[in-house]
């Protein structure tokens, strides 16, 4: 352990740890243990708890936050919100990897900066901050985070879903995939505006714009789902 990076993670956290043994087993990989007598626990069964925190607080945003969305929707945003490789980049931001105690193999080994550990470990800090702390103590950390993930997963995604649903019209009625045409673009090169068309069974759908094709065959996929009076999920 770095002590350095561990009163530098301690400064993130909304709380001063009143139990420094539970945030140390919080930082504790099994490799340490293994390596280590005089350490008595390692995080995994932190872990566990913090699984369960982290799914409850992270659910309970989304329901709040998008009231108008139904469960699939919120379904797919948690799944990608706590998922191993997310909760890595949340460790990372808060520079979990620094801190913990790993043995002499697996820090050789890159222990630090593999998604698997910093993902547990980032699950054992919450579980270490809810009893400590409390639940208030757990939305400081983690909701910050996951705000400005949920934006950026939501716009990534929705580019998808709009185009995917109505593809998946499109062949249910046994149509042709849908045709999506450049009619125009305007702007000088760096701030270009594309506006694109979508064609369905040789029938013209909907059109949008964008700054990207991408976008603009983004926004004529949207148009043409309200064409279709198709409801979002």
């Amino acid at each position: 352990m770095n002590p350095n990076a561990t009163q530098k993670l301690e400064d993130f956290l909304p709380v001063e740890f009143k139990d420094k043994f539970l945030l140390r087993r919080a930082l504790t990989h099994r490799s340490y243990l293994n390596e280590n007598r005089e350490a008595l626990e390692d995080n995994e069964r932190l872990e566990f708890v913090g699984d369960a925190i982290l799914a409850f607080v992270v659910a309970e945003w989304l329901y709040k936050q998008y009231p108008e969305k139904r469960e699939g929707f919120l379904t797919k945003i948690r799944s990608s919100l706590v998922h191993t490789q997310k909760l890595a980049e949340f460790a990372r931001k808060i520079g979990l990897g620094q801190a913990l105690l790993l043995g002499k193999g697996e820090e050789q080994a890159g222990g630090r900066d593999r998604a698997p550990i910093l993902c547990d470990a980032f699950e054992a800090l919450i579980a270490a901050v809810y009893l400590d702390g409390g639940m208030e103590a757990v939305k400081q950390l983690v909701l910050p985070l996951v705000a400005e993930e949920a934006d950026k997963i939501i716009f990534n995604r929705s580019d998808e879903d709009v185009k995917s649903r109505l593809q998946e019209w499109a062949q249910a009625q046994g149509f042709g995939s849908p045709h999506y045409e450049l009619v125009g673009e305007s702007g000088p090169d760096h701030a270009k505006n594309f506006r694109v068309a979508v064609w369905v069974n040789e029938t013209r759908l909907g059109e949008g714009s964008g700054v990207s094709k991408q976008s603009a065959e983004k926004s004529a996929a949207a148009d043409a789902l309200i064409t279709l009076e198709i409801r979002d999920l």
